[in-house]
C-alpha cells in the first residue's frame, strides 16, 4: 500500500520533507526535523486554545460538528437518553461496553456504596458562609476528599482506580444536594439507596419533614436523560483540564476538583445561566423581533446558539427540547419557553443566522427545565458537574492507560525581551504604572 505522507518544502532552504499522516493528521515532533541550521530548535505548531489540535486518541466519545452526530462508545446519544438510565450510561462510558442485567445490579450497588459522606466532610461544609456559591463549595469540597483517601495517590494500580471511581460517582450527588441546602439554611439530608440515582439526589435536595420522599417520576426522568446528555463531550476544557492535572499522576479528587474549577467558567458551564438572563432581558414573546435586530447589528449576543464544535443543530438540544415539554406538563409552562420557542423559530428563519451556522445548542433549554424544577440559577453548574465527573473519569483512566501520553507540558512562541543588561535601583526610571498599585 502506498504511503500516506505529506511533502513539505521549506523556501527558507529548499529542503523537501517527507511527513508521515495518520488518522487525518500529522505529530507535531515530526515538524521538529524542519530548520534552517543546526541551531534552529526546530518548526513547532501556533495554535491558540487548540483550535485545530488533537492532544490524544480517545474512544469514548465522537462529535462529528458538520453532521450533528453525539455517539458514547459508537451508541447514538439519542438511543441511550430514550433507553437507558445515566448510571447504565455511566457504566458504558466508562468501561466501553453497556452493562448486562447482572453486571448493571454490581454496578448500581457500588455506587450506593458509596453516596454517603464522611462526618467530617459535612462539617468541612458547614464551615462555609451561609452565601457561598454552591460551585465552589463543590469544587472544595471534591478536592477535601483526597485528604479522607489518601490511597487515592496510587493512580497506576487499575483496583485502587477503580474504587475512587465508584467512590465519586456515588458522592458527587451527595455533595451537590448538601451544598444546596447549606445556601438555604436546611439540615442535610442523608442518602436513601432504596431510591434511583436520581430520585436519591432529588430526595437529599428536596425532602423536608415528609417521612420518605416521593419523586415525581416525570421529573427524575427528565434529570436522568440531563444527566446523560451531559456526561461527556470529548476534549472540551474541563476534559482537557482533567487530563492535563491528571498527567501529572495527581489523584482523581483533586484533578476532579480541577476540572470542575474550569466547569465554573460562565462560557463553559454557566452558559445556561447566561441564556436565562438574556431570556428576561427580552421580556416577552412580542420583544424577540427587535432583540434579533440588535444581535446582528453586534450591539448583544445570542447565548445558546452556536457551538465550538456543533455546525449544525446540537443533538442534546432536540432531546431537551422534549424534555422540556414533559416537565412543564408537570410544573406548568414557563413563560421563558414561550420567548424561547419565538427565538429560535425566528433565528432559523434567518439568513443572518443560517449562514452562520448559529443553531440552538445543549444550553439553550437546559436552564429552563432546572428552573421549572426548582433551581436557582447558581446551581446549574453543579447540576452539570454531576454527571461529567464520569466523563472526566473515563478520560482520565484512559489517559493513565495510553502509553504515548507525558505530563502535558505545551510549548509556547516567546514574545519578550531578550537577553538584558541588570540595572541597578539608582539608575532605575520609571516608564509605566507600578503593577502593585
Amino acid at each position: 500500500m502506498e504511503d500516506k505522507r505529506l511533502s513539505i518544502t521549506d523556501e527558507r532552504t529548499g529542503s523537501t520533507y517527507k511527513i508521515p499522516v495518520a488518522d487525518g493528521a500529522l505529530r507535531s515532533m515530526d515538524l521538529r526535523q524542519i530548520k534552517t541550521g543546526p541551531e534552529d530548535f526546530g518548526l513547532m505548531g501556533y495554535d491558540p486554545a487548540f483550535m485545530n489540535t488533537a492532544s490524544c486518541r480517545s474512544s469514548v466519545t465522537f462529535i462529528d460538528g458538520e453532521k450533528g452526530i453525539l455517539r458514547y462508545r459508537g451508541y447514538p446519544i439519542e438511543d441511550l437518553a430514550e433507553q437507558c438510565t445515566f448510571l447504565e450510561v455511566a457504566y458504558l462510558i466508562l468501561t466501553g461496553e453497556l452493562p448486562t442485567a447482572q453486571e448493571l445490579e454490581v454496578w448500581v450497588g457500588q455506587v450506593r456504596h458509596h453516596t454517603m459522606l464522611h462526618e467530617t466532610t459535612k462539617k468541612f461544609l458547614e464551615g462555609f458562609r451561609y452565601d457561598a456559591h454552591p460551585m465552589g463549595m463543590f469544587i472544595s469540597t471534591v478536592a477535601a476528599l483526597s485528604t479522607i483517601y489518601p490511597e487515592a495517590r496510587n493512580v497506576l494500580d487499575p483496583a485502587s482506580r477503580r474504587l475512587q471511581i465508584q467512590r465519586l460517582v456515588g458522592k458527587v450527588p451527595t455533595i451537590a444536594a448538601y451544598t444546596y441546602r447549606h445556601s438555604l439554611g436546611y439540615p442535610y439530608v442523608y442518602p436513601d439507596n432504596e431510591l434511583s440515582y436520581p430520585e436519591n439526589f432529588m430526595n437529599m435536595l428536596w425532602r423536608m419533614v415528609e417521612p420518605r420522599y416521593q419523586a415525581n417520576p416525570t421529573l427524575a426522568r427528565a434529570l436522568d436523560i440531563l444527566f446523560i446528555l451531559h456526561a461527556d463531550h470529548e476534549q472540551n476544557c474541563s476534559t482537557n483540564t482533567m487530563r492535563a492535572v491528571g498527567s501529572s499522576q495527581a489523584d482523581p479528587y483533586v484533578s476532579t476538583a480541577a476540572a470542575a474549577a474550569a466547569l465554573s467558567g460562565p462560557l463553559h458551564g454557566g452558559a445556561n445561566e447566561a441564556v436565562l438572563k438574556m431570556l428576561d432581558e427580552i421580556g416577552s414573546k412580542d420583544r424577540v423581533p427587535a432583540y434579533i435586530e440588535r444581535v446582528k447589528a453586534g450591539h448583544v449576543k445570542l447565548m445558546g446558539f452556536g457551538h465550538r464544535v456543533y455546525k449544525n443543530y446540537d443533538p442534546r438540544a432536540r432531546i431537551i427540547k422534549w424534555t422540556a415539554d414533559r416537565v412543564f406538563e408537570v410544573t406548568g409552562r414557563s413563560p421563558k419557553l414561550e420567548i424561547a420557542l419565538e427565538l429560535e423559530r425566528v433565528a432559523l428563519e434567518d439568513d443572518y443566522f443560517i449562514k452562520r451556522k448559529l443553531y440552538p445548542n445543549v444550553d439553550f433549554y437546559s436552564g429552563i427545565i432546572y428552573q421549572a424544577m426548582g433551581f436557582k440559577p447558581e446551581m446549574f453548574t453543579v447540576l452539570f458537574a454531576i454527571p461529567r465527573t464520569v466523563g472526566w473519569l473515563a478520560q482520565w483512566q484512559e489517559m493513565l492507560e495510553d502509553p504515548e501520553q507525558k505530563i502535558a507540558r505545551p510549548r509556547q512562541i516567546y514574545t519578550g525581551h531578550g537577553k538584558r543588561e541588570f540595572v541597578p535601583m539608582e539608575k532605575r526610571v520609571a516608564k509605566v504604572a507600578s503593577a502593585a498599585r
